[in-house]
């Protein structure tokens, strides 16, 4: 299971329709209000800005930025892509486990690829004159590093390439390095807003980096759609979403915690600073099979490095699809 939320293939595979299959292996925030969203046929019609100033302003003002600081791609995962095109150096350490398409990226521009093991020693170095590519929060286990700062000064001090993906981090209000590009030339932050934004049918992702690191980054003509720019303007600006999104999110995680703890079925249960939570179970991949035949998908974990598939992975999910779990797994204990 390379991602998540591939709900199309299991439901045919159960033979349902995709709507019946409660899915915890996508982790897209589960607040997700209505917008009073619009769009005319006339706006359709027209040609968006080809460099997207208006939209680039906005997320400058909103990330304390400037918007030459600001490169805006189809999604986080071709904004990766891209940024792994435009980097010369050919050393890559990957702190591991972390999102596959890193390693894909580094393979397909032909780079040397090396995985440190963040979860036993985060700390040890990489080469010097390197690219660094962290997650943080990290998935699958959704951990926070605080000696983030210290772990960048090391790597700075060998004058590495730093990339930096915070796409889990505003669940949590979490302390965000993006200031850091002001301080060092080499550092790349990715940015999605699918996954606290509630919305992976908007194919929008930044890379956050100096300008002139910005300017090396090629995408093609009007790559994002008026109604992506659109929609997430209108999600973005909604003042109350961020506030209320972590209100339930504290309360829903907290409250999927105590239904994997009470089930017994796991021995070991990650805490996270974000909206999944990673577990452990002997039988973990049986136990994944039949939640799958109760038309309940999580992640498996084999994909990741380091991990097997008795890892499994379960979002934060609403009220209704914690109960359907919280029944699935009494069934199985």
């Amino acid at each position: 299971m390379k991602h998540g939320a591939n709900i199309y293939k299991y439901a045919k595979r159960i033979e349902c329709d995709p709507e019946e299959i409660i899915d915890f292996s996508s982790n897209i925030n589960l607040y997700q209000p209505d917008i009073n969203f619009s769009f005319s046929s006339k706006e359709v019609a027209q040609y968006p800005d080809s460099e997207y100033k208006d939209f680039r302003e906005f997320l400058a003002q909103k990330y304390a930025l400037k918007k030459s600081q600001i490169a805006l791609f189809g999604g986080a995962t071709s904004a990766i892509y891209e940024l792994f095109a435009s980097l010369k150096r050919k050393n890559v350490f990957l702190y591991a486990p972390l999102y596959g398409e890193y390693e894909k990226a580094a393979l397909k521009t032909k780079k040397n690829i090396y995985k440190i093991n963040r979860i036993e020693d985060e700390t040890q170095p990489p080469l010097d004159d390197s690219i660094v590519v962290f997650v943080n929060p990290s998935t699958p286990e959704g951990t926070y590093y605080k000696n983030i700062k210290e772990l960048m000064t090391k790597w700075m001090e060998l004058e590495c390439t730093i990339v930096l993906d915070e796409s889990f981090l505003e669940f949590e209000a979490l302390a965000s390095m993006r200031q850091e590009i002001n301080n060092y030339k080499w550092l790349y932050i990715i940015h999605s807003f699918s996954k606290f934004y509630s919305c992976a049918g908007v194919r929008v992702g930044a890379i956050f980096s100096h300008k002139k690191n910005i300017q090396k980054l090629s995408t093609p003509l009007w790559h994002l759609s008026s109604l992506d720019v659109n929609f997430l303007t209108k999600r973005l600006s909604d003042e109350s979403f961020e506030k209320k999104s972590r209100e339930l999110h504290k309360i829903q995680k907290e409250e999927l915690t105590n239904i994997l703890t009470e089930s017994k079925l796991f021995t070991e249960i990650v805490e996270s600073d974000s909206n999944f939570i990673l577990t452990y179970a002997t039988n973990g991949e049986e136990l994944w099979g039949k939640l799958l035949e109760q038309k309940i998908l999580v992640r498996k974990c084999a994909s990741f490095d380091y991990l097997n598939n008795n890892w499994l992975r379960f979002a934060v999910k609403d009220v209704a699809s914690h109960n359907a779990l919280k029944e699935a797994l009494l069934a199985l204990s």
